[in-house]
């Protein structure tokens, strides 16, 4: 087996620590493993020109991800790459999509036994690389709320149980009583689906199927199909949204009449000032967005 080049972030906690031993162990049983802690993009690029040869791992959530996808993709090394996850994070939702178990030792079995298969990325206008969902209006505005309280409860917790994990419920609670409703042009493969005149509580674009750790937002994504599954949601009203939220819960928010589900492989939205989020990393307020799909971008082990 390939050797490893394991990338944790700095900034995990002791419990994530000792979790992900467990799955070091198991692996330095069959293969040379290194591991390096990075804590800001200059520190990864850094370990990624010395990675060379060795299979490289990420050791953490759906924002780690993201990072180390991102950094290669800036370093035009990303084509032909073949990358590993252990699910370290919060949420874990590209984990859950493609079938990686979320115990430390079920993953590190995966990166010995699995199998690389292609991974779709979509990409927007200015290089910024989306691995799982990216989504704007309410679920982004959840996502800031959510990641400012996971930081208030990061330090919070009792043994191995961390209280960080209440932070996204929290953000999509409060977001909730009072959601940003934002009026957006949206079109999909060029052709206009929502314009100015219809105010939408979110547009969600997705690669992998779930947000905020399982919540099948874009139930249908699949990450290696070679297309963004869509969904806009026009659930503006009080009582709009509660039953939007009740449906979202059950995985039947996209039969709703207030709700459009499509797919793409291009996608821009324009209008009023939006606020992003991409795999959990916040960005904005932004005017113009374009998203498109490139198939195959990058290989990952699986089952």
């Amino acid at each position: 087996m390939d050797p490893l080049l394991v990338i944790t972030n700095s900034d995990a906690g002791t419990s994530d620590e000792e979790t992900l031993e467990q799955a070091l162990a198991l692996l330095r049983e069959h293969t040379s493993v290194e591991v390096q802690a990075t804590s800001n993009p200059g520190e990864l690029d850094g370990v990624l020109h010395r990675a060379a040869s060795r299979r490289i791992v990420v050791a953490g959530g759906d924002g780690s991800m993201h990072a180390v996808i991102s950094a290669l993709y800036r370093r035009n090394e990303l084509r032909g790459a073949t990358v590993g996850l252990l699910p370290l994070g919060t949420g874990n939702d590209l984990a859950r999509g493609v079938g990686i178990p979320l115990d430390m030792e079920g993953a590190a079995r995966v990166l010995l036994t699995g199998t690389p298969r292609p991974m779709d990325l979509i990409v927007d206008e200015v290089g910024e690389v989306v691995v799982n969902s990216v989504h704007v209006g309410a679920g982004a505005n959840a996502s800031r709320r959510g990641q400012r309280w996971k930081e208030r409860l990061h330090s919070v917790g009792f043994g191995k149980v961390n209280l960080g994990k209440l932070g996204y419920p929290i953000g999509a609670a409060l977001t909730a009583f009072n959601p940003p409703l934002v009026r957006l042009h949206v079109q999909v493969d060029g052709k206009t689906v929502t314009d100015l005149d219809s105010p939408v509580l979110m547009v969600a674009l997705g690669n992998g199927s779930s947000v905020g750790g399982g919540t099948e937002l874009t139930p249908d994504a699949d990450p290696g199909d070679g297309r963004i599954d869509v969904m806009i949601s026009h659930a503006t009203g009080p009582l709009a949204r509660l039953v939007y939220a009740a449906r979202l819960g059950l995985g039947r928010h996209e039969d709703a009449d207030d709700v459009t589900a499509l797919h793409a492989r291009q996608v821009s939205v324009s209008g009023e000032a939006f606020w992003v989020s991409a795999d959990g990393e916040i960005y904005g307020p932004e005017r113009n967005r374009t998203w498109h799909i490139e198939p195959a971008a990058y290989s990952m082990v699986l089952p």
